[in-house]
This record gives C-alpha cells, sequence and structure tokens, in this order.
C-alpha cells in the first residue's frame, strides 16, 4: 500500500472535458466563435501551419485541438462533409 502514495492518480469528472475529434471541433469552434474569429478561417490556418497560436486559449481550446493530430482533424472535416452530402441526395 506503501508504494500507491508516490503514484499520480488521475479523475475526472463526468462531462469535463470532450472525448470524441467532433466534440472537441465543436468546442474548438464555439470558443473561437466568442473571442470575435472567424472559426473557419483560424481551423484552416492551423492543420496547413500546425501552428496552435491560430487557436484561441480561451476555454482551454488550444490545449483541447492540441490532442487531436492534425490529419486526424481534417479525416473529420471530411467525414462530416461527406456525410452531410449524402443527405441531401
Amino acid at each position: 500500500m506503501a508504494g500507491k502514495i508516490d503514484e499520480t492518480r488521475y479523475f475526472r469528472l463526468p462531462g469535463d472535458t470532450p472525448e470524441s475529434a467532433a466534440e472537441i471541433i465543436e468546442k474548438v469552434y464555439q470558443s473561437l466563435k466568442a473571442k470575435g474569429h472567424d472559426p473557419i478561417m483560424q481551423l484552416v490556418g492551423y492543420i496547413i501551419s500546425g501552428d496552435p497560436t491560430y487557436i484561441t486559449s480561451y476555454n482551454n481550446a488550444r490545449s483541447l485541438i492540441k490532442r487531436l493530430e492534425r490529419d486526424e482533424l481534417l479525416e473529420e472535416f471530411v467525414r462530416f462533409y461527406l456525410t452531410e452530402h449524402d443527405k441531401k441526395k
């Protein structure tokens, strides 16, 4: 039992942080919008350059976006676009 004192314990509150790529993108989008930025341009800038300063730190958005690889973001955008496009047919 004594060895357990040295270990870091992690806990999260339910609903505390977004889990899926879609949830992270939505949270980042809302944070960018709330700060008066153009979310589309900021996200495109981040995806192209990898520079996290394109994303506001407001509401922890920058930390959230860095949880995902840029190719994961792009994959999520393409998946969403194609899924929505198929719905319109």
